[in-house]
């Protein structure tokens, strides 16, 4: 890849990384590691003496229009030099396929493109502050002060905290549907599909999108029961796939597929806490652990 100031073009602001020490090393993680979100890569950076906090890192990155890992291997990709692995380039299929999603729902919204722009940044800094606070421990005017509004601004959108919850919820179940709709959708075999399924699964909510990881955690966390029976519709829609999916599978008479489904969904979902990028990729694990409760039901 090409290196330092000359990588990324596209996406270099008006002030030069090279002016920056610090900034030169961010990015190169952003180059070599991608994939790597901003807390490790502030972790690797302070082991090397450089001190930088996560934030430090995002803003460098939001500098450059890098601060997902869509974008930073969406700007690789760009490059004429590009070689990017079978596996980042899953990733940008799966960033692809969630922004065509969200760009349909956003059309289906009311109002005009600024205040439908507004609501997602709100959503997404609301997604941000749940995963790293926690619901109890965020306030709308944490909200507002992650996206420079005032509270009554993130009111007029969101009446009440909760309602900013569930959307965030409605949004990310929202985008893994379409993800592993689109996967499986042209596959016949059941097994196969059910792999497939479940790799989108584990990529979704162990990546670095806000809004996936508070729907993966949203997937086994207990909330308040108010809360639960709020998002319990959309965790339905969702859970339903799986249903129809382990429905279609042939397993041995008498085989409970009730208990069988949601086995492998708690399997799946305690990826978001195990899981780390740079060993198996999501679609090995998935692999293996199909062929385990494959293996589990053999006669």
């Amino acid at each position: 890849m090409a290196r330092d100031g000359k990588a990324l073009k596209a996406h270099k602001p008006a002030d030069k990384p090279a002016d920056n020490p610090l900034a030169v090393a961010v990015l190169r993680y952003a180059r070599e590691q991608p994939q790597l979100g901003q807390a490790k890569v502030a972790a690797a950076l302070n082991q090397r003496g450089h001190p930088i906090s996560p934030s430090g890192v995002r803003y460098i990155w939001s500098k450059h229009d890098l601060e997902t890992a869509y974008k930073r291997l969406k700007a690789l990709d760009q490059e004429a030099a590009s070689n990017l692995t079978a596996g980042q380039r899953g990733v940008l299929h799966r960033g692809d396929v969630t922004r065509k999603f969200a760009k349909r729902s956003r059309l289906g919204m009311e109002g005009d493109g600024r205040g439908d722009e507004r609501r997602n940044l709100i959503l997404q800094a609301a997604a941000e502050l749940f995963s790293q606070q926690g619901y109890g421990g965020t306030s709308i005017r944490d909200i507002a002060g992650r996206v420079g509004l005032l509270p009554g601004s993130v009111y007029h959108y969101f009446p009440a905290k909760e309602d900013l919850f569930v959307a965030v919820h409605r949004e990310g179940f929202g985008q893994l549907i379409a993800r592993v709709e689109e996967r499986i959708r042209k596959q016949t075999d059941p097994w196969l599909r059910l792999e497939l399924a479940c790799a989108e699964h584990i990529a979704a909510i162990s990546g670095d999108n806000p809004i996936h990881q508070i729907t993966g955690t949203g997937l086994f966390a207990i909330h308040e029961e108010q809360l639960q029976r709020r998002v319990r519709a959309d965790r339905e829609r969702y859970d339903q796939i799986f249903r129809q999916l382990v429905l279609d599978l042939k397993l041995p008479r008498g085989a409970d597929r009730s208990l069988f489904r949601l086995a492998l969904l708690g399997a799946l979902n305690w990826s978001r806490v195990w899981y780390r990028q740079g060993k198996s990729s999501p679609r090995e694990i998935a692999r293996q652990m199909v062929k385990i409760f494959r293996g589990g039901t053999a006669a």
